[in-house]
C-alpha cells in the first residue's frame, strides 16, 4: 500500500536525518480546479461530467452502483485552508486526515442528487447495479484533526433543506474550466 510506504519513508527520514515530514491524507475532494477529465476524474467531478453530457445530449444520467455507498467529501477550498494550517503548525510526523465528520458521510445517490439539481437536470437517472458500489462505507476520522482545530468550520455540502449550494458552485466551475485552456508548464 503506498500509504504505508509514505508513513515508513517519513518516519525513517526523522529518525536517520530530524527531518519533520508529514502527509496530509484527504477524503473526496471536490471544488474549484477540479479535474473534470472524465477518463480519470474522481466522483464528484465525473457526476458533474456525466450529468453535463446527460443533460446536453438529453440522454439518461448513467450512475455506476446502487448510489448507496457512503462517502465523505470535503471542499478544495477547506483543504487549502488545513494545507496552510499543517505547513504553518502542525508539527507531528505522523500523517493526519483532513476530511469532513462522520456526521456529515453522504451517499452517493446524495451526491448525485445535489449535482442534479446543480445542473437543473430533469432527465432520468439510472443506477446501473450491474457496476459495483466500490466499498460500501469507507469512512476516515477526523478525531486528530479535530484534537488541534476543534471549531474549524467546514463548507457544508448542503445547506438547510436546499441540495448542494457548493452543487451549483461547482456546475459554475466545470463551465468555467471546459471553457479555458490549460497554459503548458515550461520546463525547469
Amino acid at each position: 500500500c503506498v500509504f504505508v510506504c509514505v508513513c515508513l519513508s517519513i518516519r525513517a527520514c526523522f529518525q536517520q536525518y530530524g527531518l519533520r515530514y508529514t502527509a496530509v491524507i484527504p477524503t473526496n475532494i471536490f471544488g474549484p480546479h477540479d479535474n473534470f477529465n472524465i477518463e480519470d476524474c474522481h466522483v464528484m467531478p465525473g457526476l458533474v461530467h456525466k450529468t453535463y453530457l446527460a443533460k446536453k445530449e438529453g440522454k439518461p444520467l448513467q450512475v455506476w452502483g446502487s448510489g448507496r455507498a457512503l462517502r465523505q467529501f470535503i471542499y478544495s477550498v477547506d483543504l487549502a485552508r488545513l494545507f496552510v494550517w499543517v505547513l504553518r503548525e502542525y508539527d507531528e510526523v505522523e500523517p493526519i486526515i483532513a476530511s469532513v465528520g462522520e456526521e456529515d458521510e453522504l451517499t452517493i445517490k446524495d451526491a448525485v442528487d445535489a449535482v442534479v439539481e446543480g445542473f437543473g437536470f430533469k432527465g432520468e437517472v439510472i443506477y446501473d447495479t450491474s457496476k459495483s458500489d466500490g466499498q460500501i462505507k469507507k469512512t476516515a476520522s477526523n478525531a486528530k484533526l479535530r484534537k488541534y482545530l476543534p471549531d474549524f468550520k467546514f463548507t457544508p455540502f448542503k445547506a438547510g433543506d436546499q441540495s448542494s449550494l457548493l452543487a451549483s458552485a461547482i456546475t459554475k466551475c466545470f463551465f468555467n474550466s471546459s471553457k479555458k485552456q490549460r497554459p503548458k508548464q515550461q520546463p525547469l
